[in-house]
């Protein structure tokens, strides 16, 4: 008789149920949602006298645009962490953080009470260092010490150090653009910060030159290297140096823009909505250049390491 074999059946694999992350329940949010009611209460209403007051002028227009990129920061700072699942230590630090939130609490108390714009705003620093060291310790505010940074960007600095560092910068931007559309045959010349071709005439204000675009174009700048996030040190110094000449061009181009408009449109176009139209061009040759700048910099890189190996 041939011996029988038991044949057994493979077990039905049951198919895994999709991860579904879990949801904090509403006690665990309960301090977030407390501490962002209270933040809110304190800073939407800065904020939006600021829209109203400082950062509505020329010299401070790029406020809320650095805002936004710090706020911007945080998020993807917070989601990288969260992707690539590192093991930070978390270790509050009650007393730093406490010490900081509460110098920053008086900082706002005297900017609100006295009209002190940049201890106003300024304290927003200070209170989210303290908040983040609070709840989550060093190491993990140091991930975020570009957010920090970016934030003084956004304080209105005092008129006077504006005039004395923008003058300079308007003159270098005006002797420029005049010489450049010269070299082209153009019927320009200058006298100061006033730029004449043909019959017209333009001032090469603040918010062509100021400090408020070179301000943004920076802030842009080291955005862009912090997302980045190469590993040649060579290339991030680098790249970090030439982005204030970066700025500058962008300037002077902005400028030719505007001169060349009025040259061949007349003073309305050039003035009117052209004008801040040459805003945006100036961010995207900003942006245009940087990006340029950062590829030859990868490949010259990529050069010395080849040596060196």
């Amino acid at each position: 008789m041939p011996s029988s074999k038991t044949i057994t059946m493979p077990e039905r694999i049951q198919p895994s149920a999709p991860y579904a992350p879990r949801v904090p329940p509403l006690r665990d949010l309960a301090p977030w949602l407390i501490l962002f009611a209270g933040l809110a209460a304190l800073y939407v209403p800065t904020i939006v006298d600021f829209v109203h007051g400082p950062w509505r002028g020329d010299r401070n227009s790029h406020g809320p645009i650095v805002l936004a990129l710090s706020a911007w920061f945080f998020y993807f700072q917070a989601k990288r962490i969260q992707e690539q699942q590192l093991n930070l230590p978390r270790t509050p630090a009650p007393l730093a953080g406490s010490l900081l939130v509460a110098i920053g609490l008086s900082f706002y108390v005297l900017g609100r009470s006295q009209a002190l714009p940049m201890f106003e705003l300024g304290s927003l620093i200070p209170v989210l260092i303290g908040v983040v060291l609070l709840f989550f310790g060093r190491v993990i505010a140091g991930r975020f010490w570009f957010a920090f940074f970016l934030l003084f960007f956004a304080i209105p600095m005092p008129a006077s150090i504006v005039d004395t560092l923008t003058q300079p910068m308007k003159l270098a931007v005006s002797v420029s653009t005049v010489e450049l559309l010269h070299a082209f045959g153009y019927p320009v010349a200058r006298s100061g910060v006033i730029i004449s071709i043909g019959s017209y005439q333009l001032l090469v204000a603040d918010a062509c030159a100021g400090l408020n675009s070179l301000f943004t174009l920076e802030a842009l700048g080291l955005l862009y290297m912090n997302v980045m996030r190469h590993e040649s040190v060579f290339r991030n110094i680098t790249l970090a140096i030439l982005i204030v000449p970066i700025s500058f061009a962008a300037n002077v181009t902005r400028v030719i823009i505007l001169t060349l408009l009025t040259y061949y449109l007349g003073d309305d176009v050039g003035q009117g909505f052209l004008h801040e139209f040459s805003g945006m061009a100036l961010f995207l040759t900003a942006l245009f250049l940087i990006i340029s700048t950062d590829t030859a910099l990868r490949a010259l890189s990529r050069r010395f390491e080849h040596r060196g190996a």
